[in-house]
């Protein structure tokens, strides 16, 4: 749900884009630290927040790392 926000703020496509680890993190909704494969060996971190339920809002792209490795902690940012 948050790719194209990413590939907007990166300026270029992902041909892959898969999920490998997640963390959370409860404030007034849900933080999600998410790695995603990108292609070859690239790896990025991104934060993503969902709203609380009656918010109604979409997931948002809140910010992002790039250029991480496979074996790069998943850690809050």
């Amino acid at each position: 749900k948050v790719k194209a926000q990413l590939e907007e703020k990166e300026g270029k496509t992902f041909d892959v884009f898969t999920a490998v680890e997640f963390k959370t993190q409860l404030v007034a909704g849900t933080n999600y630290f998410i790695k995603v494969h990108v292609g070859n060996e690239e790896f990025m971190h991104l934060r993503v927040f969902k709203s609380l339920p009656h918010e109604n809002e979409e997931l948002s792209l809140h910010s992002y790392q790039g250029s991480k490795a496979k074996h790069d902690e998943l850690a809050y940012f």
